[in-house]
Parts: C-alpha cells; sequence; structure tokens
C-alpha cells in the first residue's frame, strides 16, 4: 500500500502542476485588472527631475538637438494619404512576398502560406525630425526619425499536412531611424536614380503575435527572444554601412552622357540675301545641338559679302543621335542693335553614318514649317561637311559607377598631351554692389570660356563643362576663375560689369589625382563660393 499511494500522490502532483499552469496562463491572458486607474496629467514645470528623465526620449529630436528639423508638413501629409498608401503597401508587400514564400515553404515541407487579411490599419508612422546632410556629390542624404505605433491586423495561414494553423500579428510598435540616401541626382524626374536605405542603429520592434486566440508574447522569456532575433536579423542585413538599394533610374538613360562627337565643317554660303542698307550683308553662323544647354558655336563675321566661305570646324559633344539635331543659323552681324535673322536649317543626326563624312547644301528658311508659304522664298543655300565619330566601348562609361572614374581622352589626343576638363556646378552666396546677375569667366593659357548668365540669383547653378586640349600635362599651371555679374537692363548702363570674386587653382592636383570635386572660397568677395570639378583625362 506504501508504494502504491507513492506513486499516486506523484501522479496527483503531477497533475496538479500541469492544471495549474494551465489555468494560471489562461487566466493571465484572458483576464485583465479592472482596477486600473488613468494617469494623471501635470504640466512640464510641474514634474520632478526624475519623470523629466523619463521623459526625455519621448521629446522630439527636432527640440533636443538642432540638427534636426521638424517636419509636421510630412506628418499631416501622411495623415491624409495613408488609407490610400495603407492599399499600395500591402499590395506591394504581397507581390514581393509571393514569390519569396513559394520558394522557401518546400523547404519546410509546407503546402501554402497565405495572407487571410493585410491591412496596416489606421495609425500612420510619424516623423519626430529629420536631419539633412550637405555634400559635394550629387546626392541627397536624409536621417528620419521614425515612430509608428500603429494597429495593423496581418493575418497568415499556414498549411500542412492536412492541418491549418492561423497566425495573427497586432499591436505593432515600431522605433527606427534610418539613412536614406537618393542618388545620384539626374536631371529626368523623379531627378534621382537610386535609393540607398540603410539604419544606424538598431531598430525597436514590439508586437503581439496571436496563435488560436492567445498571445504567444506573453510567454515568459519567448518575447524577448523574439525581439532580440529579429533585431540581430535586421542589423545584419540593413546596419549601416549595409545598405538596402532600391533601382529607380537607369543613370545612364537619365544622365545622357555623352556617346560620341560630331565634326562640323561650316563650307560656305552662297546666294545670300542683302541686310544692309548699302547693299550687303555681313553674315555669321551659329550652330548647336538640339536638347543641349550649351551656349551656340559661331563662325567669324564676313563682312561685305553675300557669297562667304569660312572653312571653319568644330566639334561638338553628342548625347543621344537619334533624337538630337545640329541647327544652323545664318545671321547678318549689326554693329548697333540686334542682329537680322537671314535664315536656318536643322539636320538630324540619325541620317549621319558613323565614321563617315556627308557634304550638305542646305537652303535656308526662314522656319521649320513646311507648310509655311514664306519658306518658298529664296534665302540663300548653306553648305557644311558632318561626320559622326561615336566614342569607343572604353572611352565612355557605362554604369554610374564608373562614371565617377574620368573618361579617356579621344584618340586625337596628342601623344604625352591629355584633354583638361572644367565643369562649373554652382556659386553660393555671390552679391554685387549695383546687380547680381552672375556668369563665370574660366582663363587658361589666354584662352577664355564663359557659362551663361543666371539673372538675379545669388545661388546660382551652372553645371557647364568646357574643355582644353593640350600637349603636355599643366603641372605648373593654373586655372583662373572669376565671377562676373553684368546689368540686364539700360539703366545698369553706369555699372556694366562688376568682380563678384575669384579664386586661382592649383592643376598639379588634379593632374595627379585625375579628379577634385572642391567648392572653393572667393577672393574679394565676402562670404561667396564657386563648386568647380577638374578633370585631366589621358588616352
Amino acid at each position: 500500500m506504501g508504494f502504491i499511494s507513492t506513486v499516486l500522490g506523484f501522479c496527483g502532483f503531477g497533475v496538479g502542476i500541469s492544471a495549474g499552469l494551465v489555468i494560471g496562463y489562461y487566466l493571465f491572458i484572458y483576464f485583465q485588472p479592472s482596477d486600473v486607474k488613468d494617469p494623471e496629467i501635470r504640466p512640464l514645470v510641474e514634474q520632478d527631475s526624475e519623470t523629466l528623465q523619463r521623459m526625455l526620449p519621448e521629446i522630439p529630436l527636432w527640440i533636443k538637438n538642432p540638427d534636426y528639423d521638424r517636419v509636421d508638413w510630412l506628418n499631416k501629409f501622411l495623415e491624409y494619404m495613408w488609407p490610400h498608401l495603407d492599399k499600395a503597401i500591402c499590395a506591394t508587400a504581397k507581390n514581393i512576398a509571393k514569390p519569396i514564400i513559394e520558394e522557401q515553404i518546400p523547404k519546410y515541407k509546407i503546402d501554402a502560406v497565405e495572407f487571410e487579411t493585410l491591412t496596416l490599419g489606421s495609425l500612420p508612422p510619424t516623423f519626430q525630425g529629420m536631419k539633412v546632410y550637405v555634400t559635394e556629390e550629387k546626392e541627397l542624404i536624409m536621417e528620419p526619425l521614425i515612430k509608428w505605433a500603429g494597429n495593423p491586423n496581418v493575418t497568415i495561414a499556414v498549411k500542412a499536412f492536412g492541418l491549418k494553423a492561423t497566425v495573427q500579428v497586432v499591436d505593432l510598435q515600431v522605433f527606427a531611424q534610418p539613412r536614406i540616401t537618393l542618388k545620384p541626382l539626374v536631371p529626368s524626374f523623379p531627378c534621382f536614380a537610386n535609393i540607398y536605405v540603410s539604419l544606424m542603429e538598431k531598430p525597436h520592434v514590439d508586437f503581439g503575435l496571436k496563435l488560436v486566440g492567445a498571445d504567444l508574447m506573453s510567454i515568459p522569456g519567448l518575447y524577448r527572444f523574439v525581439q532580440e532575433l529579429i533585431k540581430d536579423q535586421v542589423a545584419n542585413m540593413y546596419l549601416w554601412p549595409k545598405t538596402l538599394q532600391v533601382p529607380v533610374l537607369d543613370p545612364a538613360k537619365a544622365f545622357k552622357r555623352p556617346v560620341g562627337v560630331l565634326h562640323v565643317k561650316v563650307v560656305r554660303a552662297m546666294k545670300l540675301k542683302k541686310k544692309d542698307l548699302l547693299g550687303a550683308s555681313d553674315p555669321y553662323v551659329k550652330l548647336k545641338l538640339t536638347e543641349d544647354k550649351l551656349p551656340s558655336r559661331k563662325t567669324t563675321v564676313k563682312h561685305k559679302n553675300l557669297n562667304p566661305e569660312w572653312n571653319e570646324e568644330f566639334d561638338i559633344v553628342v548625347k543621344d543621335p537619334e533624337t538630337q539635331a545640329l541647327e544652323l543659323r545664318v545671321y547678318d552681324w549689326e554693329q548697333v542693335g540686334r542682329h537680322d535673322k537671314m535664315g536656318l536649317n536643322v539636320i538630324p543626326l540619325k541620317e549621319l553614318t558613323p565614321e563617315e563624312p556627308k557634304t550638305f547644301t542646305l537652303d535656308l528658311l526662314k522656319n521649320m514649317d513646311l507648310n509655311d508659304v514664306q519658306n518658298e522664298k529664296s534665302r540663300g543655300q548653306l553648305v557644311v561637311e558632318l561626320t559622326y565619330k561615336p566614342f569607343k566601348d572604353d572611352e565612355v562609361p557605362t554604369t554610374f559607377a564608373e562614371s565617377k572614374e574620368v573618361q579617356k581622352a579621344p584618340e586625337s589626343t596628342p601623344d604625352g598631351g591629355g584633354v583638361l576638363v572644367v565643369i562649373i556646378h554652382e556659386a553660393q552666396d555671390v552679391e554685387g554692389k549695383h546687380h547680381t546677375n552672375p556668369y563665370v569667366r574660366v582663363l587658361f593659357r589666354g584662352e577664355e570660356k564663359k557659362t551663361k548668365h543666371v539673372k538675379k540669383n545669388r545661388d546660382p547653378r551652372w553645371e557647364e563643362e568646357f574643355s582644353f586640349m593640350l600637349d603636355e600635362p599643366p603641372t605648373n599651371d593654373r586655372l583662373h576663375v572669376e565671377v562676373h555679374s553684368s546689368s540686364s537692363s539700360r539703366i545698369g548702363l553706369l555699372h556694366p560689369k562688376e568682380s563678384l570674386g575669384y579664386v586661382d587653382i592649383n592643376l598639379s592636383d588634379v593632374v595627379n589625382n585625375k579628379r577634385i570635386n572642391e567648392r572653393y572660397h572667393l577672393i574679394d568677395s565676402k562670404n561667396g563660393k564657386i563648386q568647380v570639378e577638374l578633370q585631366w583625362r589621358t588616352k
């Protein structure tokens, strides 16, 4: 009897413990205390120091840190757009998750994993502040602090071995500080080619996980284990300097980098019409490519000549031979007043065969409207010779990563020499005494280049490129870059032009490093700066 009593006693103890754990777990999950009081709300000035220290993490970053900007407008935008963003994000998430699930479930002998419900709820995330970094490269770097205490409803059904289990994610909270980089910035909408996302610290993630109506996260020890597991997995994938790259545009198409050179020889004009009172004209030709922001190239002026011969040659960079065309305009030079138009014509580059010279004899037209009867009137002819020379594969970069490397110089570059490329990006805080219509003069070895004028702007942006073909490296030379302002009205005749500052750049650095991109303080300017990129290209 003693032995039997002992066995029964152990069985009773085991059954009692098991029943107690089950009942206790049930009561812990399904019965909440009803005597919880609402917290007392008091002004900050009445709080003690310990309470204020506990509240410090909840204070927005734009209050604690002057580097962070307040972005209430963005939170208001999210509030209005959240119902639509919710549907769009959920649809995208399903499309992304579907192929991943289909690839993974055979490994675990699972029949199917499906979203029964997927909604992010009615509470959008909030931005507690945002920090923006300014760099010398073509990029925009932002670091927002995101807090989301949402009420999503994500229900996933898992089917295996003829059984079905439903898992529900509720009460999701995410606190994260990502770094979002938009680069490179390009002149095509949406104005950036890629989005790079990385986390500056491990995110805080909290959520409830219900299985058969019970919250699994309430099991002691499981909550902390799952939370740390998620933090570590996310950190391993995206903690800075690791990044998530989201392609938006093809940088090669967005930038429309040069693909070749158009060699233009303006030969002659014939039977031009008289424009001057004395029965002659002073013609010259302006030529440029369409879809190109660079200034037009010009021939010399042939005074009092209706059949001028120029035989002048120009090299123009081509970015898209399928869509670009060469515009040719003939003008009559006037010493006073505007120059008179004598005629124009256009040659599409797609009519050219690469590496084959082709001569065109063009009738000068009043405009490019073929139905305009005024174009039937004779205005003379213009003879030009064109040769399109596309770059070889090793002369032009094919990806953005390669575009940061210096391109090679054309094959026509002299042996031992190269091409000095000067890119005038922008200036800041330039201001004249009488007017501020800035442009830049680039002087090198007696040769002068000019950017376009930007009217009434203290922070002008040009993004213009100039090239100098050299027989030897400019190791001991200096480049003179000067910002000027010219009057754009008759009132400014007393002060037609003034200097806004200058800088002399030693070129030994660019010869040694192949490329430099710096912001220089302008001499004789109070706060003015100019950003200049220099490249030394060799064969």
